[in-house]
């Protein structure tokens, strides 16, 4: 596939990251996909996001993650396509679908340690996001 002939927009690589951490443990959790779907039904960032779209990128993922260098190229795409001012809003919403099934998976950390890594995010500002998350998904 040629990131040129299909660039993705800034929502896709939005999407592609949630799905991306639900897909890590091998296991796509309801509750982290209603927490995508929320998300992209009910956030600004999505308001004229085709919700069509999140079947295209959850197979561009799958597809992805199939290839040995696939998560490189995964990030490859989100690096071309997201700008900066949308890497934090990325992060909250990957830890978001981390988050929404009340437990974190190995497989889920090291993907967001290596989301924060890529997005170069300030070490606090991610601590703040990823508390967020754990108090959002607070079990009574």
């Amino acid at each position: 596939m040629s990131d040129t002939a299909h660039p993705l927009s800034a929502q896709d690589c939005l999407v592609t990251l949630m799905i991306a951490v639900s897909a890590s443990d091998e296991d796509l959790r309801t509750a982290e996909l209603v927490e995508i779907d929320s998300a992209v039904n009910n956030l600004p960032i999505f308001a004229k996001y085709d919700a069509d779209r999140v079947r295209t990128m959850a197979s561009l993922v799958f597809d992805l993650f199939e290839q040995e260098d696939g998560l490189d190229a995964l990030f490859g795409l989100v690096r071309d396509n997201l700008p900066e001012r949308l890497h934090e809003t990325a992060y909250a919403l990957s830890c978001d679908v981390a988050a929404a099934d009340g437990t974190l998976q190995e497989t889920e950390l090291r993907l967001l340690e290596e989301i924060r890594y890529e997005l170069n995010l300030d070490r606090l500002h991610a601590a703040a996001i990823e508390r967020g998350a754990r108090a959002r998904h607070m079990r009574a």
